[in-house]
């Protein structure tokens, strides 16, 4: 089985089976990325196809000094602020069933026993509620700092902030998520 690498450097010559499988190994982190973000599964899919729309017309930029995951992501950021920005605050506007619909449906899985080293699903599931119920500059750098682990720097690089603006964005995410969440107070 090639390498990333390769199947990066195959689709750049126009390989589109090396590019089905970059899609595929990738698609999954990208929707839930995307989910996350929008808090609805039309929205989600559609930025997810952009997505690689984009990446496969612009995969001459990729210069792979990040990881290709890491390059998906910030275009499905970017796809995601561009879609809000085109549809205003129409999104802002779904019900809140509405919201936890989309979040639950994404995650529903064939229920299967528990085993003694798995998270309680209700528990994540408590989470993804809560944060599909965050202010979209919140829940954008929650999502992206604290879930999928990218640095201040890169945070606000993808979103377009200052690094100031990103840490009091995830101190007030983290707060609300707590509140929501009925944890206490983290210790200052």
């Amino acid at each position: 089985m090639p390498n990333e690498g390769m199947l990066v450097a195959a689709a750049r010559g126009g390989d589109t089976t090396a590019f089905e499988r970059l899609y595929r190994a990738h698609c999954s982190r990208v929707f839930g990325l995307c989910l996350r973000m929008t808090r609805r599964r039309d929205v989600a899919e559609d930025c997810v196809q952009q997505t690689f729309i984009r990446a496969w017309r612009s995969l001459d930029a990729f210069e792979g000094r990040s990881a290709f995951g890491t390059w998906l992501h910030r275009i499905a950021v970017n796809e995601v602020l561009m879609h809000q920005r085109n549809r205003g605050t129409r999104a802002e506007l779904d019900t809140r069933s509405e919201r936890a619909a989309s979040v639950e449906d994404a995650f529903e899985e064939p229920w299967q026993p528990p085993s003694s080293n798995e998270r309680d699903a209700g528990e994540v599931m408590d989470v993804e509620r809560a944060l599909a119920t965050l202010p979209a500059g919140s829940r954008h750098v929650v999502i992206l700092q604290a879930v999928y682990g990218y640095s201040h720097e890169e945070v606000a690089e993808m979103l377009g902030i200052a690094v100031g603006t990103c840490k009091a964005q995830l101190h007030r995410g983290r707060k609300l998520l707590r509140e929501r969440l009925g944890l206490p107070e983290a210790d200052a």
